[in-house]
């Protein structure tokens, strides 16, 4: 269950959203919270990631600020 330490990190640092795997072997996913713990989850991972993955590019898209989040915690979704 690699999923299980971007789901730790992500309480760790006190943002919400989601993380899949894709049949496509990518991973996809929503992340919300402070813009400061926002960035720091997307540096954990471009950089880090769980321990089992390779990463070969990170792409972060539909950026933008919201009011009020969508999720009240973070979890893997299948």
């Amino acid at each position: 269950f690699p999923n299980q330490y971007t789901e730790q990190e992500a309480k760790k640092l006190g943002v919400v959203g989601w993380v899949k795997n894709t049949s496509q072997g990518t991973v996809t996913g929503q992340v919300q919270g402070p813009e400061e713990k926002v960035n720091q989850m997307k540096s954990w991972l471009t950089k880090v990631g769980s321990p089992s993955s390779r990463i070969d590019k990170t792409n972060f898209s539909n950026e933008k600020e919201i009011s009020k989040l969508d999720f009240s915690d973070f979890n893997t979704r299948y």
